[in-house]
């Protein structure tokens, strides 16, 4: 069954804390943002060049008291790429990887989300030409993909054959051990949480984070990729570092209103950047597309690299 974007809510809605009215304006989704954001054409201008022409790179340097110091790892972070015009044309996925190549990070991953859906899409990127770019993508530990909530909704098994056609190893609810003597750790990818929709703003995840980490026999430390950073309640302080995605940071950040329409059921707890709870830590990727509307404002497209045991 093919569900459009109008007919879901990007979050998991928990009646002590979603309500009517919190739920319509996520249905609308960015869209009611950009109406309030977008008031002159100005800024629509100045919010479609950042999303289309902006890409920064984040640095993060945690220090998780579950990773052992001196541990070096640096991780290359690509979430949310929604390939498709006008913002993430061909030209533009292929920059993306030259940037995320010339950080020299030790392991890449990517975070799910990887074909623009929009009702603004301009450029459709063909599922063979974003994978042929991302096989591009080199790094010492390689480069591992884990799904998001549009690849399940929207041509999964597409998705599913332009990574094996990269031969990029998706990780769905496994864990894999790498690195050599003592800078072992544990990789470990969750399916997504929102993967099955079941009407009326419910959802059914493919997730499966208990058997997950029954996956890891040894004492090497944990870092787990997830799409919807809601999970984080959930990680046990086992796992060192969790990245997460699907935000895209708020996307259009207008003051006040923003966390209103955090696709997130924790509103703007779990937005963006770096989240520590509990001494565990937690970044989530403002990403590198869009969703509902091809305008990003006051979060601009990102790749992340992040450095452990720095």
């Amino acid at each position: 069954m093919t569900v459009t974007p109008q007919d879901l809510v990007e979050f998991v809605p928990t009646p002590a804390r979603v309500s009517v009215s919190r739920r319509g304006f996520l249905r609308h989704g960015f869209g009611l943002a950009g109406a309030a954001a977008l008031a002159t054409a100005s800024t629509g201008g100045y919010a479609l060049a950042e999303a289309s022409f902006d890409l920064t790179v984040t640095r993060y340097a945690p220090k998780p008291k579950q990773w052992p110091a001196g541990r070096k790892l640096s991780i290359g972070v690509i979430a949310d790429i929604h390939a498709g015009g006008p913002n993430v044309g061909l030209s533009r996925v292929a920059q993306v990887v030259d940037t995320c190549n010339a950080l020299g990070c030790d392991i890449i991953v990517l975070l799910g989300d990887f074909v623009a859906n929009h009702p603004f899409v301009t450029e459709t990127v063909p599922y063979e030409a974003w994978a042929d770019q991302l096989a591009r993508l080199k790094a010492p530990l390689g480069v591992w993909a884990i799904l998001g909530n549009h690849d399940w909704w929207h041509h999964l098994d597409r998705v599913r054959a332009a990574l094996a056609r990269a031969r990029i190893p998706v990780m769905e609810n496994h864990a894999v051990r790498l690195g050599e003597g003592s800078s072992r750790f544990w990789l470990a990818g969750l399916g997504d949480q929102l993967a099955y929709f079941l009407g009326h703003g419910r959802f059914r995840g493919a997730d499966d984070l208990p058997g997950t980490l029954a996956m890891i026999r040894s004492d090497d430390p944990v870092v787990l990729l997830v799409h919807e950073p809601d999970i984080f309640v959930h990680v046990p302080d086992r796992v060192a570092l969790t990245l997460a995605g699907h935000t895209h940071g708020a996307q259009i950040r207008v003051p006040l209103l923003w966390p209103h329409w955090v696709p997130s059921a924790y509103g703007a707890r779990f937005a963006y950047g770096h989240v520590v709870e509990t001494e565990r830590h937690m970044i989530v990727s403002g990403g590198i597309g869009t969703s509902h509307v091809p305008l990003r404002l006051g979060v601009p497209p990102e790749i992340l690299r992040v450095d452990l045991g720095a």
